[in-house]
């Protein structure tokens, strides 16, 4: 049985008031519940506590974090959440420091992450179609893929020592959504990057 805390980090506007992000956490949840694991859900949007979010992170094995991208990068209630709880776990609990001593202050900067043996893994809903990415000929994002656009969230996860799991992306969900369609692809998505092997029975 694994521990799974699941950050719904949807900012909510009059023309997406975050309904898709929170069905997909909590198709996500009950994908985990069904193999036995332990969940919590923390909604940013209706508020939260800095210190238990901190025990929910030491508590996890895994993190998923689910949010639609706001103007390239997460929106600004999900970057206040980073920035309010990793700031205070910088005490030694989800980060020791940056990962630098006074003995060596240029060198594995980046590498004091409390939360190694932990995973992340985030899943994201995005205006733009899915033909934008990877593909050189597209002017917008010219051959970059999600993954690089979402560098620096992964670098945060990073920093406090989290081990990435691949990115899941609904596509177009503005324009041209294939909603049941993109439940389908998550439900995949998590099987083939979480769904325990049983042992045969005896």
């Amino acid at each position: 049985m694994s521990n799974v805390l699941i950050i719904n980090g949807y900012q909510p506007y009059d023309f997406a008031p975050g309904g898709l992000n929170t069905a997909l956490a909590e198709r996500t949840k009950a994908f985990f519940e069904a193999q036995g694991d332990q969940v919590r859900v923390t909604t940013v949007a209706n508020g939260y506590d800095v210190e238990t979010e901190i025990a929910s992170h030491l508590w996890a094995d895994t993190i998923i974090m689910q949010f639609p991208i706001h103007w390239m990068a997460t929106p600004w209630n999900l970057k206040k959440y980073q920035d309010e709880v990793y700031t205070v776990g910088m005490d030694g609990r989800l980060a020791t420091g940056d990962g630098r001593t006074s003995d060596a202050p240029t060198q594995n900067y980046g590498l004091g992450g409390a939360l190694q043996g932990k995973s992340y893994m985030l899943s994201v809903t995005f205006n733009a179609p899915k033909e934008a990415f990877d593909d050189p000929s597209q002017a917008f994002f010219a051959g970059a893929s999600v993954d690089t656009l979402l560098y620096p969230t992964h670098q945060v996860a990073n920093f406090m020592g989290l081990q990435k799991q691949p990115t899941f992306v609904a596509y177009d969900v503005m324009k041209n959504p294939q909603i049941e369609a993109d439940f389908a692809r998550l439900n995949r998505h998590l099987t083939e990057v979480f769904a325990k092997t049983l042992e045969p029975a005896e």
